[in-house]
């Protein structure tokens, strides 16, 4: 059944170095335009869904190039809004081996979308129009002024019986020094509004400050969320554990705890071509799963393959249709389709 999924955030222009070169050495640069909600709204978008994005793009040439991306991604551009000069940008370069990717961040605090004044969004008419909203914890990290606005169109989707979907997606850079404890009281907020929440034992244990005497990771796992579905009243909670392996593949394993049970994927290895959007992929399978009414073993399933995929990708964006995942899911990988 195809929903009306918003997501409200930050449209970036992404500045690759070609290839496996550093920033230092590089002449060119590859530009495009992305960002979690861009990634989410268009994932969702090829499953079928109506995706759009709430956000603001400057009024100047850069901002016409970016609205043009997001109709080419399938992004519905009915919420998004006109004003201010910059859209933030952030430069990558692409790890190899012992190296890991790099990214930097330009401008953020001057784009267009962080110095939205109140009153530029009409959150009730975006709620009457959804049926799902979508935040991260990036855009949490941003202002003041951005924290006011996800919380005000997050009460307006739930009064109007919406679902709430919140990314934990802690940015240590993002939050600077003593970022846990800043960032602290405004994920609890998020959390209390939340019906599905993305996240790990990680985000529990810094961001939430909750104890365990456990060492492994999947142990705390399985000790500390069902604390935080209890505590904040969330119906599902789901994330991922990835392994970077020796020979330069990743592993990836997901998981989900719905109903008082954990669901895990199967452990997938695969190269990677392109690191980034690779999270966001696994919400939009999560999210695709739950509309369709998938058990939570195809809803997890799913959302891993997905994840698989979009790291097989250039770009941030996911582009993989529900058939590909549940193909990716199912067969061999690396032989040519005829």
């Amino acid at each position: 059944m195809a929903k009306h999924i918003a997501a409200f955030g930050e449209v970036m222009m992404r500045l690759q170095v070609p290839g496996y070169e550093l920033l230092s050495q590089a002449s060119t640069l590859q530009y495009s335009f992305s960002g979690t909600g861009v990634n989410v709204t268009s994932a969702l978008s090829h499953f079928g869904h109506r995706g759009y994005l709430v956000s603001r793009l400057p009024e100047n040439a850069v901002g016409d190039a970016a609205a043009s991306y997001l109709r080419k991604l399938g992004v519905d551009s009915s919420f998004i809004v006109r004003g201010g000069k910059y859209l933030g940008m952030y430069f990558l370069e692409n790890g190899f081996g012992a190296r890991p990717s790099r990214v930097t961040y330009s401008n953020r605090q001057e784009s267009s979308f962080n110095i939205a004044p109140e009153g530029t969004y009409n959150f009730d008419e975006i709620a009457k129009n959804i049926d799902i909203i979508h935040f991260c914890g990036i855009t949490l990290a941003m202002n003041d002024g951005v924290r006011r606005h996800m919380k005000e169109l997050a009460r307006a989707v739930k009064s109007h019986g919406g679902t709430v979907v919140f990314d934990c997606n802690y940015r240590p850079a993002h939050w600077g020094e003593g970022g846990y404890a800043k960032a602290k009281p405004h994920y609890e907020e998020m959390l209390q509004l939340a019906d599905i929440v993305m996240m790990n034992e990680k985000d529990a244990i810094f961001t939430l400050g909750m104890p365990t005497d456990k060492t492994e990771r999947e142990e705390q796992l399985i000790e500390l969320l069902p604390q935080v579905a209890k505590r904040y009243q969330i119906s599902l909670i789901a994330g991922t554990h990835r392994f970077i392996n020796s020979d330069n593949t990743h592993s990836l394993r997901g998981f989900m705890y719905k109903n008082e049970a954990f669901t895990f994927s199967n452990l997938l290895t695969f190269s990677i071509y392109d690191r980034i959007g690779a999270g966001d992929a696994y919400t939009s399978g999560i999210i695709h799963g739950e509309i369709e009414g998938f058990t939570p073993d195809k809803t997890v399933g799913f959302a891993a393959a997905a994840s698989m995929l979009a790291h097989t990708v250039v770009g941030d964006t996911p582009m993989s249709s529900e058939s590909e995942i549940l193909r990716a899911m199912t067969e061999a990988v690396g032989d040519v389709e005829r």
